[in-house]
């Protein structure tokens, strides 16, 4: 689309150290981030500076060491671990004579390779023509007005304008496609909520081991791997607790700090699943030099889509890499703060059952149900369901069950079969003879 160099496999990284902390970001992520991306890194370069260069971010001495190094190594791709305006990009290949990316178009780069599902792949497409759509000056300098002749005769506009009102027809297109997604995501969780199933959703640092963990739990097969951002489309997966309470898991994309904003407007229906949980599982990597920043950046994306109302437990995974046995930590009330985990030994998974168990147990009815011998179709569903615990026969032929069941199941079957709750015998209920 521009006249621009084309982007390659060889790289060098750039990283500045600013004073501002809401400016600062870490190397070793930044490097995991272009491994990720399949950049092969043939040489870091870092500087400091108290505030950015206005023309080349950078400083124009450490962009002519640069320079040189492009051209005495064949560099295809230098990465900037910070945010570059358009003109500092544009400055930096001019200068370089190499395509030069930021550390959002990176990440954005990253999401387009993970897609895989319709909307996974809309979403990041969106993302993308944002970011375009501020980097469109000076992008056909090359270009002058459109003129007019035989077969050149234009709509009067500039290429720029052109650009511009074709990115926003586009962009038009894919908000009303991920609309109608939007819709079908709406209907699955108000059928959800209608049946009274509860969600818990899966949120964290990107790598902290989220779909490792959601694969032990449901036995499902979310693509797992080794590297930021393996997972990027939301999976669901149903997982019964207790023999009796059913919820539901989402597993969902990973956060990094300063996520760009336009991955998390374009995201935003994904995203909707962690707002609207009941519970929120928050996967930390334990054996993280970096955990506690991390924590702050899940938090902050939390906050930016209005998911801290949510009650949230903490996951510490990786505990295997710590020598830690699995346990619960609770506050001074007894409510449960962490659970120590690791989803790759599968140890832990117990504890996180017994939490999901105690915390969902407001929904689950037990005692003892009466029922007479015409209501055997009612028998038989309990039994369907799993929800029999023990069984006897009084002296009037009567069948006297004991149930554990979740209340929205009692409550479908209540209208469906003509069977309450108030059929419940007391606690003290001692059966007659049983023959």
């Amino acid at each position: 689309m521009f006249d621009r160099p084309g982007i390659g496999e060889q790289a060098i990284l750039v990283h500045l150290d600013l004073n501002a902390e809401n400016q600062r970001e870490y190397i070793t992520e930044f490097e995991e981030l272009a491994k990720s991306a399949g950049a092969n890194v043939r040489d870091i370069v870092t500087s400091s500076r108290k505030i950015p260069d206005a023309k080349y971010f950078i400083g124009r001495g450490k962009a002519d060491e640069i320079a040189q190094l492009v051209e005495a190594n064949d560099i295809e791709l230098v990465l900037f671990n910070h945010s570059l305006s358009p003109s500092q990009e544009r400055n930096l290949e001019a200068l370089f004579q190499c395509r030069v990316l930021d550390r959002t178009g990176l990440i954005l780069d990253i999401f387009s390779q993970r897609a895989r599902t319709f909307e996974g792949k809309l979403q990041v497409e969106l993302a993308q023509l944002k970011h375009l759509s501020t980097r469109l000056i000076r992008g056909w300098t090359h270009l002058e007005r459109q003129k007019g002749g035989i077969g050149l005769r234009g709509p009067g506009e500039t290429q720029l304008e052109t650009d511009r009102r074709l990115l926003g027809m586009r962009i038009r297109q894919i908000n009303k496609r991920l609309e109608k997604v939007r819709k079908q995501r709406e209907q699955g969780r108000s059928a959800r909520r209608k049946a009274e199933v509860p969600t818990v959703a899966f949120v964290g640092y990107t790598n902290a081991g989220k779909s490792t963990l959601f694969n032990a739990l449901t036995s499902a097969d979310v693509y797992v791997k080794d590297q930021l951002f393996a997972t990027l489309d939301p999976t669901l997966r149903k997982l019964k607790v207790d023999n009796s309470c059913e919820i539901i898991l989402a597993d969902t994309v990973g956060f990094i700090r300063h996520l760009p904003h336009d991955l998390v407007d374009s995201f935003r229906s994904t995203l909707q699943e962690t707002e609207e949980a009941h519970l929120l599982f928050h996967i930390i990597d334990a054996s993280d030099d970096m955990r506690m920043d991390n924590i702050e950046a899940v938090e902050s994306v939390l906050k930016e889509i209005g998911a801290m109302k949510v009650p949230q437990i903490q996951i510490m995974n990786k505990i295997d890499r710590l020598e830690i046995e699995p346990r619960i930590d609770r506050d001074e009330q007894g409510n449960v703060k962490r659970i120590w985990v690791s989803a790759i030994q599968n140890k832990g998974l117990d504890l996180i059952h017994q939490v999901l168990a105690d915390h969902f147990k407001q929904d689950v009815v037990q005692g003892s149900l009466c029922l007479s011998p015409a209501e055997g179709r009612v028998r038989a569903l309990l039994y369907g369901i799993n929800a029999v615990e023990d069984e006897q026969i009084n002296d009037q032929g009567q069948f006297i069950l004991q149930i554990n069941i979740p209340r929205r199941d009692l409550l479908q079957m209540a209208s469906r079969e003509s069977v309450s709750e108030h059929l419940l015998l007391p606690d003290d209920y001692v059966a007659p003879a049983v023959y």
